[in-house]
């Protein structure tokens, strides 16, 4: 199931797009839910979800698979503890299998460990099991990433699995069905091109703003 609008709707900031993310998921039918931010930029947006809803407010870190001699073109996606997940047109397209990527799995999936460690300093994750599982991000661009973490989060065994943002390419949002039991967008422009088109401000969300927003759900809770 798929919720989204195709239309232009530009944000000042993540926290407007929170805003507005969350009116748009408020008033349904949730149980137990719990809102999990992709790390770092989907965690502002995520922290206005998990306060409309009265949710608890968690951290998920999936990081992306570079191509080698292009690190910024995403080929792929690993989580802290799950399976790579491939574009494989993307890798057909620059003639690359996944054992060519070893490498740089190995080292974006222990990034994600670290990161995440950071942001939960020693406190465990909150059980999903059994719970409506909406996890956030600030836009949805190729998908690969959130393919990763729906993959990742599957295992944990939620009553249902949700993946929402104020902004998403709309053939990814489609695709994106196959993997999440309901892909909640505000906006999905025709003419996408990229996240930030969508921000007036997109300054980079940083480790300490994560950890800060984490702190601020615990204490409200």
């Amino acid at each position: 199931m798929r919720w989204g609008q195709l239309t232009d709707q530009r944000y000042a900031d993540r926290q407007e797009g929170g805003r507005q993310l969350a009116a748009r998921l408020a008033g349904q039918e949730w149980t137990d839910p719990v809102v999990l931010g992709l790390a770092r930029g989907g965690v502002p947006v995520a922290f206005e979800v998990a306060r409309v809803l009265h949710a608890p407010l968690d951290v998920a870190v999936t990081r992306k698979i570079g191509a080698p001699f292009q690190p910024e073109f995403g080929v792929g996606a690993v989580t802290a503890d799950g399976p790579p997940i491939y574009d494989h047109r993307s890798l057909a397209m620059l003639r690359l299998t996944p054992e060519d990527l070893q490498d740089v799995c190995d080292r974006e999936q222990a990034e994600a460990r670290r990161r995440l460690e950071l942001y939960r300093a020693g406190r465990p994750g909150i059980s999903l099991a059994g719970r409506d599982v909406i996890v956030v991000d600030d836009g949805l661009a190729t998908g690969v990433t959130a393919r990763a973490t729906m993959h990742a989060l599957r295992r944990a065994e939620p009553r249902r699995l949700v993946f929402a943002a104020p902004v998403c390419a709309p053939d990814s949002a489609e695709a994106l069905q196959a993997d999440a039991d309901l892909v909640v967008c505000v906006a999905e422009p025709i003419d996408f091109r990229a996240v930030g088109r969508w921000y007036r401000d997109f300054r980079q969300t940083t480790d300490e703003e994560v950890l800060s927003l984490l702190d601020q759900a615990r204490a409200s809770q």
